[in-house]
Formats: structure tokens, sequence, C-alpha cells
């Protein structure tokens, strides 16, 4: 918080240094770096699920009676909600090794991953996508975007009225979750909690060490999947020392390797 509050100081002391100053581009800096701070949970997780509606029509989500779907519920049963947030799932009919959640408590999952992988596997991605949810990584991407972005520009306010967002703002909210750049601290605290998670839902939290050795064995293949999940590799920890660190702890707490 003392970053961003800085960052709306700084904007005005470095444009009042300028030759060119102009005190409405710097105001509106101050304004979005102020309602930035002021973005409640409630409002983040509004916004997203405008997005995530909007991503739902255009993307072909797969039916109930569709055996992906069923797999996927029969997975999840139980898996209710996380910090308060109510969880839904979906099955988007896409190649991609991909799965994400977001604030509003929407998890949707790809064929592409659902296609190589085993349900503890699975189970341990899923897990991983909820820690950043729990943990509030989402939010902090969109304050991030409200920093960067001017279609997201007014999207806070005192009175906490939720607005209808434009298009521009829905794209600008999509990029922020389907591209989110989490820190290796983030993605280690999305491991740790995904762990946990898992246990405490009665999973096997061995899913989180198999879900690494997977996407790695996938990663050194070749074609388009590969090569996505090199991407995805490139801004999140040593795969090796992730494995290594779930394997450990699964390890010691006596929980047996899953045969699959």
């Amino acid at each position: 918080m003392k970053r961003l509050l800085a960052f709306a100081a700084g904007v005005l002391m470095l444009a009042s240094c300028s030759e060119t100053f102009n005190a409405t581009r710097a105001l509106q800096g101050g304004m979005m770096a102020a309602q930035a701070l002021s973005l409640s949970d409630e409002q983040v997780q509004a916004y997203v699920h405008q997005y995530i509606t909007q991503l739902d029509a255009q993307s072909k989500v797969l039916p109930e009676s569709n055996a992906y779907t069923k797999r996927l519920r029969n997975l999840t049963k139980g898996l209710v909600d996380v910090e308060g947030v109510p969880l839904n799932f979906k099955v988007y009919q896409e190649d991609q090794v991909n799965a994400f959640a977001c604030a509003d408590g929407s998890v949707r999952v790809y064929t592409g991953i659902m296609d190589v992988m085993t349900d503890n596997e699975l189970l341990g991605v899923i897990g991983h996508e909820i820690g950043h949810v729990a943990l509030k990584h989402t939010k902090k991407e969109m304050r991030t975007s409200m920093l960067t972005s001017a279609a997201l520009e007014g999207l806070a306010s005192a009175s906490n009225t939720m607005a209808t967002l434009t298009d521009s703002q829905l794209g600008a909210i999509g990029n922020a979750v389907l591209n989110a750049q989490y820190s290796k601290k983030q993605e280690s605290q999305a491991d740790d909690y995904g762990y946990e998670f898992l246990k405490h839902s009665g999973r096997n939290p061995w899913g989180m060490a198999m879900s690494f050795e997977k996407l790695k064995q996938v990663s050194g293949g070749s074609g388009s999947q590969a090569s996505s999940v090199q991407k995805l590799f490139s801004s999140h920890p040593d795969t090796d020392t992730r494995i290594q660190r779930m394997t450990e702890r699964a390890t010691a707490e006596g929980y047996p390797r899953p045969a699959k």
C-alpha cells in the first residue's frame, strides 16, 4: 500500500518538475492510484464476474452431459468455496494446457490440460489456481492494471457503486486475469495454499508435486502445448524446486503417493 501511495505522490511530483507540466494528466494519474487503493474485494469480484460472464458466452463451454464436465464435477465434488467465496467450475473446449481461477470464484479448466493429466495432477493445478484467489493475488493484479491501463480508470468509487463495464474495460480485466504476471513469491505461496486446500478438502496433496512433474514432462515435448507450458514456466519458480518442496512435505506428513 505504501508503494501505491508513493506512486500517487510521485506522479504529481515528477509532473511538476517537467517543463511540459500537464496538471490534468497528473491529477488523473493520482486519482487512478487512489482508486486502485480503494478497490474493494466486492468490486473486484463483481468486475471480474462481468468479464467471466462475457468469456463464457464467447467460449465453447461444455454441457453437463459431456464426459469432460462429468469428470470435473466428480473431481471437484465438495469443493464449495474458498475463503467464503463460492466456487463454480466449467470446462472450455480448448487444446491449451491451461486452467485459471478468478476472484469471483470462477474456475475454468481447458480440455487440453484434462487430456494430459490424471485426476490427482489436475487437482494439484486447481488447488494452485485457487490459492491465487484465496491470497488475493488477483486483486493485486487488478490494482496494477488500474495503474497502467486507462481503460480501467474510474472503476472504483467512494460509494462502492458497481459500474457496468465497457468493452475496453472488459478487455483490460481479461488481460489481467488471463495474463497475470504473479511474482515467484506469489507462485510459491499459491503452491503452499493449494497443498493445504487439497489436504483439508480430503484430497491427497501429492497432487501438487505430481502436477508439476507432468507440466515439466509436457514442456519437454514439441508443439503448441509444449510451448504454452514453457512460456508459463518462464515466470514461475524453478520447477524442480517446486517438485522437491511438495514431495518432501507430502512424504514428511505420511501421505502415500498415488499410483497415478
